[in-house]
């Protein structure tokens, strides 16, 4: 019975989100702009980051793109430039926070303060636990939230003292909910949201509302990272679909971002799932022992 109340909860939601739509299809939020904005995104060699930087570029931002491949980077950086925008390119390791660090101190001398940070660089390795090896686990923390927390010192705080500036994480719908031989990307990802969401409240108790958070959590893309995606959460998706909701998201200031959007309800979904789970277990009390 509870279970059952606690699933006719979800119908408001629901109803909301269907409104929400509706909304957004006949009266569009405005969109900020972004032009002269300095605007640093991280695994721009490639994918998500690329596709990004050249909406940027569209825009008339200023990009500071860094990657780990040099050949990569240097190739979005001239396509950006082709595209009117000024584009500076940093080889850059994100596993390695001295790297993050000193690159961060070149692009403030030489570039200026970076007002929108693209925390985008991400790897994944599709094993199970055992055959996992250590570094791969170890790289994995060190790309999808470490360097998060690196970058985001690094650049956060002018962002603080002009009370103005934008951090966007690129999560995962796997920082939602499990997935089988992702254990280690999965468990990066619930951290990146955490991140986003803590980071969104300790700005909102500092006060610097004019700082912006945004959290892209989208489905598996068809980047080439995973070889014969499968997931119940929707259809695999195509990189400048993303791309497109993520510029959206961005430009008028979203919180949360998921693709496709009925990932939210989802989550919510399987919350109510193991709080019924948990009610359960505590009705039932705690284990007996019985002796003869």
């Amino acid at each position: 019975m509870k279970f059952f109340l606690q699933c006719l909860q979800l119908l408001p939601l629901l109803i909301i989100f269907s409104l929400e739509s509706l909304l957004k299809l006949f009266i569009p939020k405005k969109r900020k702009s972004v032009t002269g904005e300095i605007v640093l995104i991280t695994g721009a060699g490639h994918g998500i980051g690329r596709l990004t930087a050249y909406e940027f570029a569209k825009l008339k931002s200023k990009l500071v793109l860094w990657d780990i491949n040099k050949h990569g980077i240097e190739d979005t950086a001239a396509e950006c430039r082709r595209l009117g925008a000024k584009a500076h390119a940093f080889v850059v390791d994100c596993s390695n926070r001295e790297d993050i660090y000193s690159s961060a101190k070149k692009v403030k001398a030489e570039i200026g303060d970076v007002s929108i940070l693209v925390n985008n660089a991400g790897v994944v390795y599709t094993s199970d636990l055992f055959a996992t090896q250590d570094p791969q686990i170890e790289k994995t923390f060190e790309v999808n939230i470490l360097a998060h927390f690196w970058t985001t010192k690094a650049f956060l705080p002018v962002m603080m003292k002009n009370n103005h500036g934008h951090i966007v994480t690129v999560a995962s719908a796997a920082g939602h909910t499990g997935v089988p031989f992702l254990l280690a990307y999965c468990s990066s990802k619930f951290a990146a949201v955490g991140f986003h969401r803590a980071l969104t409240e300790e700005l909102a108790a500092l006060e610097r509302t004019g700082i912006k958070t945004t959290c892209l959590c989208p489905n598996f893309i068809n980047t080439g990272f995973i070889k014969n995606a499968s997931t119940s959460l929707g259809p695999i998706l195509e990189p400048e679909e993303v791309v497109d909701k993520l510029m959206d998201g961005i430009l008028t200031e979203q919180k949360m971002i998921f693709i496709p959007s009925s990932i939210s309800l989802l989550t919510v979904l399987e919350s109510t799932v193991l709080r019924k789970q948990q009610l359960n277990a505590e009705n039932w009390g705690p284990p007996c022992m019985y002796m003869s």
